[in-house]
């Protein structure tokens, strides 16, 4: 069981660490000064199989449900390979690389050659991730959704303000799919909340996350944003999440889902993001 659960531990010094679980490259924990910024559901499940609950779960290549195989794609339950160990950099960061391709088991359910390459560099106060996925093939084209599933941990959601998503479009996943425009400077999450939020700004301010700092989450090639908190009755669905834990999480996740990337034959997409303690 052990092979299951590897983890690749970044540390800059200062209790300052992220920690990779190599099922799914699942951020599982960033600590800045010893204050852990992501949340991990105590229910989460470390088998090898099933995805991560909480942390930062790689969505790829489909976002929600899919005819062809798990919700949210196969990335985030693979066993990726460490492409390049933690190494320091000149400045004092640190990088890891680490990158998945096509096998019999993603060609089981999406038949396209592929490679994706997922690079870590965590910085005094920030953590930065590069992605590039590269489609090899001389002929086919193929098309994707991509999704960083970030689960902030937060003394109390209902007191955090998420900004940049003014004057936006959503998806309200809990009507039906309906959409809406965001009316509000600043969003707050009081109940189940589900939604895509389309061309949001490229810079997200979190308030009152751990210790009540502030959190900026600045993002590229990412045009989505996703807010999502279960929130009692559905937190009660979800057999790998405790009853009572929704108040401490909030997910504001970049990605590029309410359209797909078509990536053209020997072309690549690049995307990235950066979060930020203030």
């Amino acid at each position: 069981m052990a092979a299951a659960t590897s983890v690749v531990v970044l540390d800059r010094g200062n209790n300052t660490t992220c920690t990779i679980n190599l099922h799914g490259a699942t951020v599982v924990s960033w600590r800045v000064n010893n204050q852990e910024q992501l949340f991990v559901s105590k229910q989460a499940v470390f088998d090898g199989k099933k995805a991560i609950r909480g942390g930062i779960p790689f969505v790829f290549p489909q976002f929600g449900a899919w005819t062809f195989g798990p919700g949210h794609g196969f990335a985030r339950i693979m066993r990726w390979n460490v492409e390049k160990s933690p190494e320091r950099l000149p400045s004092g960061d640190v990088e890891a690389i680490f990158s998945i391709m096509d096998n019999e088991f993603t060609r089981s359910m999406w038949n396209y050659p592929f490679r994706l390459t997922y690079r870590l560099i965590l910085r005094e106060k920030e953590l930065h991730f590069n992605i590039g996925v590269y489609n090899p093939s001389k002929e086919h084209t193929f098309s994707f959704n991509l999704l960083l599933h970030t689960y902030f941990k937060v003394p109390d959601v209902r007191r955090c303000q998420i900004t940049g998503l003014h004057g936006c479009t959503f998806i309200d996943k809990t009507r039906d799919n309906q959409i809406f425009q965001e009316g509000l400077d600043v969003v707050t999450v009081r109940e189940w909340t589900d939604r895509i939020y389309q061309n949001t700004q490229p810079e997200h301010i979190i308030t009152n996350v751990v210790s009540g700092r502030k959190m900026r989450v600045q993002k590229y090639n990412f045009p989505d944003t996703v807010i999502w908190n279960p929130w009692q009755d559905k937190a009660r669905d979800i057999p790998d999440f405790g009853d009572d834990e929704f108040p401490n999480m909030i997910c504001v996740e970049s990605g590029h889902v309410s359209s797909p990337v078509i990536l053209l034959p020997g072309t690549a997409f690049e995307a990235s993001q950066i979060l930020q303690v203030m």
